[in-house]
């Protein structure tokens, strides 16, 4: 692990880079290189400066998350060990080492599997108005942050780089890929957060919600791709600080958001620059996150 922060990558010797909002993805031939950059994200816009290590955790919380969803759904991870991707790689072991890993090329599904274990965030703000999440109706009397009596598979739309994500019904999914491979993704994305959950709690961390993507493989299987269980693509809170009727203290980027409302960001002509001390405290709780789970000092 290294402080120094990576805003972008340019590994020339790898050929062409495609940029998504946090990581920079390099076309190996039958294999792909995700690095993961410090760049961080808010409200579908990429911020101007970095977070120390975020990288880091991102690549090797999902690397900790993909071996232990592996029973329930394969995954594109081939490696995070850079002494064992392609020679042509190695030559960057600097950037490389610790954020980056060798995956399998797959077709991305256009949606975004999104599971609801809490109510929280849009949802929450739905519920208030409607009595629903995501069109799907809740019983009455739930409070902010209420445990939901199953998870809630919500759907959405994977949109480009600043645009929004927006949401999808189910039966939106079924037109759009189909109804087997729809169901088949509902089941599978409520048992990988149910098992992520279940070990979750054991080491005093709630997963209120998550989102993952999956595409289709060379052989034809659907797998696990992009990112797992990140602070990135999840809510973490801690359980002992958990007390429903409020928002809650997280281990996630929501500490980013909260940040951006409170200056009335989207009122400002530019995209803001992050303080320095939102910058470290953002790290300290992205590290957290990372201690937690896998259990590093």
């Amino acid at each position: 692990m290294k402080s120094n922060v990576v805003i972008k990558t340019d590994l020339k010797e790898l050929g062409p880079v495609k940029r998504g909002k946090v990581r920079d993805v390099y076309d190996l031939g039958d294999d792909l290189l995700i690095v993961s950059t410090d760049r961080i994200s808010a409200f579908d816009v990429v911020l101007p400066n970095g977070i120390p290590n975020k990288g880091f955790v991102l690549n090797q919380l999902s690397g900790y998350w993909f071996k232990v969803s592996s029973d329930i759904i394969p995954n594109h991870l081939i490696t995070t060990n850079v002494n064992k991707f392609p020679e042509i790689c190695r030559s960057y072991r600097d950037i490389l080492d610790g954020r980056s890993m060798l995956v399998r090329r797959a077709k991305p599904l256009p949606a975004e599997c999104i599971v609801r274990g809490y109510i929280s965030g849009s949802g929450w703000k739905e519920y208030k108005k409607s009595g629903t999440v995501c069109g799907i109706p809740l019983q009455p009397g739930l409070k902010e942050s209420s445990r939901l009596e199953q998870p809630l598979f919500t759907p959405s739309t994977k949109a480009e780089i600043g645009e929004h994500d927006e949401n999808i019904s189910f039966e939106g999914v079924q037109r759009i890929i189909g109804p087997e491979l729809s169901d088949k993704l509902r089941e599978i994305s409520i048992r990988v957060y149910e098992r992520a959950t279940e070990l979750a709690l054991k080491k005093g961390i709630i997963i209120a919600d998550t989102k993952f993507e999956f595409g289709i493989d060379k052989e034809g299987r659907l797998i696990l791709i992009d990112e797992a269980l990140t602070p990135d693509s999840s809510r973490f809170w801690p359980l002992d600080k958990y007390e429903p009727g409020r928002g809650q203290e997280s281990y996630d980027k929501q500490f980013v958001r909260d940040y951006l409302i409170s200056i009335n960001w989207e009122t400002l002509p530019n995209v803001p620059m992050l303080p320095e001390d939102i910058v470290r405290k953002t790290s300290e709780i992205y590290m957290k996150a990372y201690k937690l789970f896998v259990g590093e000092d």
